[in-house]
């Protein structure tokens, strides 16, 4: 089963439509990933402090249909390694009263040193078991 994170949609969340401002996703998928790295024994602000930054270089969003306030959902997360210093996080997300996936998104990343240089981290390993 994939690592997934609860949500509730909030009213400020939504734009004049009534919906959730696409904007908004991201942030869900954001806070998503920040929790699938602590479920793993890394925390995205500690790293950071370390000098070992952790760059979104891509972000595909397949919108299919929309969340209103109210809505309880979840995320899912799954990383996956596309090349040495390439990776992705595959990402999901489901409404739960009825199970519809709402979105599908794939986010790229790569990790970078103090000098903006991508490498990866040994102990950043522990994201893709």
């Amino acid at each position: 089963m994939p690592f997934s994170v609860d949500f509730k949609v909030r009213d400020y969340e939504c734009d004049l439509q009534g919906i959730v401002n696409n904007s908004v996703y991201f942030n869900y998928l954001e806070h998503a990933r920040h929790e699938f790295l602590l479920f793993k024994g890394l925390d995205f602000a500690e790293l950071a402090k370390r000098k070992i930054n952790l760059v979104v270089i891509r972000s595909e969003v397949d919108y299919k249909s929309s969340l209103k306030p109210g809505d309880a959902f979840f995320v899912e997360v799954e990383a996956v390694r596309v090349s040495k210093l390439k990776s992705q996080f595959i990402q999901r997300l489901v409404r739960k009263a009825d199970a519809k996936v709402m979105l599908d998104a794939v986010i790229t990343w790569t990790s970078v040193n103090a000098r903006g240089k991508p490498y990866l981290e040994k102990e950043i390993e522990c994201v893709f078991s």
